[in-house]
């Protein structure tokens, strides 16, 4: 990866919309030169896909939390496929330290989000947790 390849994943970055021409005029190449640098990027990997970002205010489970997970011995894998699974995980990150992973979640209300993590501390394998709701994003 090259200086051109980092100028080509910050600009998709600011927006993965970008037209590929317009691509190419900002970065002064050719369409072609800029269609096979992004297939070789996603070919290795490097992109992994394109996304949206969205403000939190406007999403419908306005309620958003960070629960530190603890687990008990060799559980990691079974847990984490359950916490995948579950569509109020909106992130799931390993970590060091204290906590073995942190659990990004989003709930309707505080109602729904005590129903939630209640059942995410049933899971076998969870000996603890600790859970912080987000109350203003400060840079994305």
């Amino acid at each position: 990866m090259d200086g051109i390849d980092r100028e080509l994943i910050a600009l998709l970055r600011a927006n993965s919309r970008t037209p590929v021409l317009e691509l190419a005029r900002v970065l002064r190449l050719s369409r072609g030169t800029i269609q096979k640098r992004l297939a070789r990027l996603e070919q290795e990997h490097v992109i992994l896909g394109y996304t949206i970002k969205v403000d939190a205010n406007d999403l419908p489970h306005q309620l958003r939390a960070m629960m530190n997970i603890a687990l008990d011995g060799n559980t990691a894998a079974d847990v984490q496929n359950k916490l995948r699974a579950l569509p109020c995980v909106n992130a799931l990150y390993t970590t060091n330290g204290r906590w073995d992973l942190i659990a990004e979640i989003r709930a309707e209300n505080v109602e729904k989000l005590n129903q939630i993590l209640g059942m995410i501390r049933q899971i076998p394998g969870i000996s603890t947790s600790e859970t912080n709701i987000l109350l203003s994003t400060l840079k994305v």
